[in-house]
């Protein structure tokens, strides 16, 4: 099947996976996914980011609207882990807070899932992980951060990919799009064995 032939979708509106998306230069339109996240305790943080991205992906490419051939979706989650503790999205300052405190002077996990998925069936299913050591925090700094940022809809209560660079004092990962919540090195690689390719495209 040529390029010309594939639809991308991205089964999420999130404008931060939108963006890093966009970094293929591919054309691909956003829906959201029918699927609740609903953890199972005791779960293991990949299993759960899988989990997710796969529910997302199969919700819209199983939906009758995107169910056809040509199209290939994508879905995504990120698990952000700490001294063996989940950290979702804080939903206000005083949980952004308390989780900011716990990561000071830790490393901290992420660990970023991607699905493609074609009708109701997954083609890949595949996880990064990126690591990041928090600094020292003030509660000064951690305030002042939350007020310039105000990260609530982030896991773990971080904007990596802006100011929140300044909370970090070491990395390790082999691509930093899997901090931000996409693994764009792998997802490239996995739609090229797809007939995917910008740069191939005229």
């Amino acid at each position: 099947m040529s390029i010309s032939q594939q639809s991308l979708i991205l089964a999420s509106t999130s404008q931060y996976r939108r963006e890093i998306l966009a970094k293929l230069t591919l054309p691909f339109i956003q829906v959201q996914p029918d699927f609740d996240e609903i953890p199972i305790p005791g779960e293991a943080p990949v299993s759960m980011a899988e989990r997710f991205a796969a529910g997302k992906a199969l919700a819209v490419a199983s939906d009758s609207l995107y169910s056809a051939s040509e199209n290939l979706v994508i879905g995504s989650d990120q698990v952000v882990v700490v001294n063996n503790q989940i950290l979702g999205k804080p939903g206000n300052l005083e949980r952004a807070r308390a989780q900011l405190l716990l990561c000071s002077d830790q490393w901290v996990t992420y660990t970023s899932a991607f699905c493609i998925a074609c009708g109701g069936a997954i083609l890949v299913l595949e996880h990064d992980d990126y690591a990041v050591k928090f600094r020292p925090l003030s509660g000064a700094e951690i305030d002042r951060y939350l007020a310039l940022e105000q990260p609530y809809d982030c896991a773990g209560s971080i904007k990596a990919e802006g100011l929140g660079i300044a909370l970090m004092a070491e990395t390790r990962g082999q691509d930093v799009n899997t901090l931000y919540g996409l693994p764009l090195m792998r997802l490239a690689q996995r739609l090229r064995e797809h007939q995917i390719d910008p740069l191939k495209q005229l």
